[in-house]
């Protein structure tokens, strides 16, 4: 059977404050993890999946992302948030983190 690569990147223009590794899930299972400015790269079963990242006590949102056979799907994560929603992730952590696709 075939599969597809699913590519995350961590960019971000001007000050990124959450500078641990960002741990990768999919479908709910640790599947690896990427530093700031790093890629990350990782085969992935044909059919719908969810991703989350997590770094430290933030995580993204949750989402889903559906991938065929030698596709690439790629999703940029980043600490960077706007002042409102950063202060709203210290109380609700899944503000945290912004997971994008690109």
């Amino acid at each position: 059977m075939m599969s597809g690569k699913l590519v995350l990147t961590r960019t971000t223009i001007g000050i990124d404050v959450r500078r641990h590794a960002y741990v990768v899930f999919i479908d709910g299972k640790r599947v690896g993890s990427y530093e700031l400015h790093e890629t990350y790269e990782t085969e992935v079963e044909p059919g719908r999946h969810s991703l989350q990242v997590r770094g430290g006590r933030y995580s993204s949102r949750k989402r889903s992302f559906e991938i065929s056979d030698g596709q690439t799907v790629s999703f940029n994560c980043s600490g960077k948030r706007i002042l409102p929603l950063w202060l709203a992730s210290f109380v609700i952590p899944s503000l945290g983190l912004k997971l994008r696709r690109s």
